[in-house]
């Protein structure tokens, strides 16, 4: 009598035998992880070797065994060593170099090619809209209520131009700090465009919104767009000020 076979049993088999054998690594861990961790650990190794960093000689029997616990460690070892770089960071800085014969440095690294033409576009807005007569100290105390049309749109025109080159210097300064110490890496672009929109907004800010008595008079307009831009941190600061302030008045009301 021929057996009857449970419809379920061939394809578990089936499912079963396609399943690829985990060699050398242990549960819960992919090859795919493994072999990112070795990538990493190179591309570190690399890293401290070319900038004279010195490495922690118990990365090497780590290596050498290749256990997964041990690669773990070594690349804990070497995060250490290369701080405040990151296998990230590193990875970035390789893949710009490669091929750097065939490419500009500026085409290689489009978030600094642009800063630079923005950096040039603001000092160009600053020129042309102070060249206008209407731009003057006298206009600039009268501040955006005091002004109207287009006179009030080269004035805005103007402090805006100023605050932008303030949060350019910023970060054009800090990117050359994060390749030197490699820790530049792609998301880098996008906190830059929001710093810059930030920078350009502290610096209106500090010019037309916030009190002169606060500041108690010690700066011109032009110099605070300047330091709301290079700084928006100051504005966040400032408007903490004014909230403490209104906080302690209802609470002496109160009282």
């Amino acid at each position: 009598m021929d057996k009857i076979q449970n419809p379920e049993v061939k394809p578990t088999m089936e499912k079963l035998a396609k399943q690829k054998t985990f060699v050398g690594g242990s549960p819960g861990i992919s090859q795919e992880i493994i072999d990112e961790l070795s990538k990493e650990i190179n591309n570190m190794l690399s890293y401290a070797v070319h900038n004279g960093i010195v490495i922690n000689t118990e990365v090497n029997a780590l290596i050498q065994n290749s256990s997964v616990d041990n690669l773990i460690n070594a690349h804990n070892l070497l995060c250490k060593n290369i701080a405040p770089a990151t296998p990230k960071s590193i990875y970035f800085l390789k893949e710009l170099t490669k091929n750097s014969s065939k490419k500009t440095f500026l085409s290689r690294l489009p978030a600094i090619r642009n800063l630079l033409l923005l950096a040039l576009s603001f000092l160009i807005m600053f020129i042309v809209s102070g060249m206008s007569e209407e731009v003057n100290s006298a206009n600039l105390a009268l501040g955006i209520l005091g002004n109207d049309g287009f006179k009030l749109l080269k004035i805005i025109i103007y402090l805006a131009s100023i605050s932008g080159m303030g949060v350019l210097f910023f970060l054009l300064k800090n990117i050359i700090t994060s390749l030197k110490v490699g820790i530049l890496i792609p998301e880098d672009s996008i906190e830059y465009s929001i710093q810059i929109l930030l920078g350009i907004i502290a610096g209106l800010i500090m010019t037309e919104i916030v009190p002169a008595a606060l500041l108690n008079d010690s700066f011109d307009k032009p110099v605070l767009a300047l330091l709301g831009g290079f700084s928006s941190d100051a504005i966040f600061s400032i408007l903490k000020a004014l909230v403490d302030r209104l906080k302690n008045l209802f609470i002496t009301t109160k009282n």
